[in-house]
């Protein structure tokens, strides 16, 4: 499976240095830049890892190409950003979390290293899910957390007001950790599948549906799809606010959303697989963060998932045929919820951590993703004709042996305005 990134930068200034060349001064990138995309240049976030998943820091301007719509373009700057942490983080044991929390520190712009929202689904998140990921979240601003890094912790649920939730301070997440619990309200139920439940044994007698026919078990079936879709909705609308709105922020923007997915397909009354409403608010969330250039991590917080008969479930009045559908149609949707946050997270330039239980273990990998390359080169006069109104795809190639690339598969040819 092809895993990449690319974050697509916008800048009004025409300057840029051409390998080869003597160049005029120009300033030195910053990776507090704002990061757009302009009709005069296209700055691309590229992540270069070695064989064992670490950044590569020392890559040469000739072991790099970029492809724009199959168009070799030529790079005209490479410059390495480095995501390391400059300090160590404040041991926990050294945090009074019962004094009175002073005034949040201000962090200024040049100050910020990375800015992380995370991200609780808790409109879908099921109570084992919140369970284990407000543990995670403990131990990232235990731990994890480091200086210069602006932090918000945001609920699904939570309203609009969530973006003002953005520090440095840790006393307000561990504040925000409090309120991540189950919603009951919400469409998650007490663990990742709801248990069988017995049902009256079928009329021997009941003539067998017809094709396209509208049954009982089919229209509850769509309800509970037009239910959960509601839900997703709502959760998708909630993340594309958070992406919109920290597209002005300074540093490194990364989110971590913690989520069990959203079902790509449904099957309606008839028994036809349709696909769900979920769609759209993923390719609009997916649009809205290449350019506002925010990486999406999607972590799945049932770690590995069981699909089989367990004690909870009651098998009454269904034959084997029955229940063999029944697990079936767990392991389908397990499927097809994960395939929705790999899909968000590969076509965004992150990852997808899912079936895994160490949900501490992918938050360290994502802050280990924060070293990047700025590729720099000059579009062609078709990248942004307003008539063709095409998405412009991005390839990239790495010449090192055993180098692997992560970027953004791309962005519409539409640059922003002021």
């Amino acid at each position: 499976m092809k895993s990449c990134v690319v974050f697509l930068l916008l800048f009004l200034a025409a300057a840029t240095q051409t390998f080869g060349q003597t160049p005029t001064p120009s300033p030195k990138p910053n990776d507090s830049d704002v990061v757009k995309i302009s009709t005069n240049l296209i700055r691309l976030d590229v992540t270069v890892l070695d064989a064992r998943g670490k950044p590569i820091a020392d890559l040469r301007p000739d072991e790099i190409e970029l492809y724009e719509n199959g168009q070799k373009q030529k790079i005209t700057g490479l410059t390495f950003i480095s995501g390391a942490a400059r300090q160590p983080a404040v041991k926990p044991e050294q945090i009074d979390k019962g004094a009175i929390a002073p005034p949040p520190t201000q962090l200024k712009a040049e100050q910020v290293r990375r800015t992380f929202a995370l991200v609780v689904d808790d409109l879908t998140l099921s109570f084992e899910s919140a369970y284990q990921t407000r543990r995670a979240l403990k131990k990232f601003v235990d731990e994890q957390m480091v200086d210069g890094d602006l932090v918000a912790i945001i609920r699904t649920g939570a309203g609009i007001g969530a973006l003002q939730q953005f520090t440095s301070d840790k006393r307000i997440l561990y504040a925000a950790i409090e309120k991540v619990k189950w919603n009951p309200l919400g469409n998650g139920g007490i663990s990742a599948f709801a248990p069988l439940q017995s049902v009256l044994p079928a009329d021997p007698d009941a003539p067998e549906p017809e094709a396209g026919e509208r049954t009982a078990e089919g229209v509850e079936r769509e309800f509970n799809d037009f239910r959960e879709s509601y839900f997703a909705t709502g959760a998708l609308g909630a993340l594309e606010y958070v992406v919109n709105g920290m597209s002005e922020l300074p540093g490194r923007k990364s989110v971590v959303f913690f989520s069990e997915g959203f079902a790509l397909t449904n099957t309606n009354a008839e028994g036809f697989a349709e696909g769900s409403r979920s769609l759209d608010p993923i390719q609009r969330l997916i649009e809205n963060a290449n350019r506002a250039s925010v990486i999406v991590y999607s972590i799945d917080p049932r770690g590995l998932v069981y699909t089989g008969l367990t004690a909870a479930d009651d098998t009454s009045g269904r034959t084997a045929q029955d229940v063999d559908a029944a697990m079936s149609e767990r392991r389908t949707k397990l499927n097809d919820t994960q395939a929705s946050l790999r899909y968000i997270s590969e076509e965004t330039g992150g990852f997808a951590l899912v079936n895994n239980n160490d949900i501490t273990g992918g938050i360290g990998k994502v802050l280990e993703d924060q070293s990047y390359y700025l590729v720099t080169y000059e579009p062609d006069t078709d990248t942004f004709d307003a008539a063709k109104l095409r998405f412009n795809k991005i390839d990239v190639k790495v010449l090192r042996a055993g180098a692997k690339a992560r970027y953004r598969s791309g962005f519409f040819n539409v640059a922003d305005r002021e």
